[in-house]
């Protein structure tokens, strides 16, 4: 059954959610942001992360704790007025996102390239070798 939901949804937004654009800048469609690929590509790892109408300084990338961050915030504003200064429409929207994945913490921020085109950034982060865990060893008993 389709209920609508008490706050800042519309009765309908479930409904076409999947196959219509969204009208909504920033709210309950924050989590289509950010969708991200990760491949191994051997001796690092490629990640391409998708953001839309974000430009290059909206973007900050921080390494903390072997966690590799990455925010974006965005503030657009929409000023339309008549010949006599009256708003006919005025729209500001504001908003912030950000993910966090662990990469260890044997990687340092020269060891990561990061890239900006067209609405995708591109890392490469490479692989560390982990420190191996001695396995125990037993004597047989007879």
């Amino acid at each position: 059954m389709l209920l609508p939901r008490l706050f800042d949804d519309d009765l309908f937004d479930d409904v076409f959610d999947d196959w219509m654009p969204s009208r909504h800048v920033f709210g309950k469609h924050e989590r289509n942001w950010m969708k991200t690929d990760i491949k191994d590509a051997g001796d690092s790892y490629e990640l391409d992360m998708d953001l839309p109408g974000f430009k290059k300084e909206d973007v900050k990338i921080e390494l903390e704790n072997g966690y590799l961050t990455i925010s974006a915030d965005k503030n657009h504003e929409v000023d339309d007025k008549d010949d006599k200064g009256n708003y006919i429409r005025q729209e500001r929207y504001y908003g912030s996102c950000s993910r966090s994945f662990y990469v260890g913490e044997d990687v340092t921020h020269e060891d990561i390239k990061a890239r900006f085109e067209s609405g995708v950034l591109h890392l490469n982060i490479p692989k560390k070798d982990q420190p191996k865990v001695e396995e125990k060893k037993y004597i047989s008993i007879e």
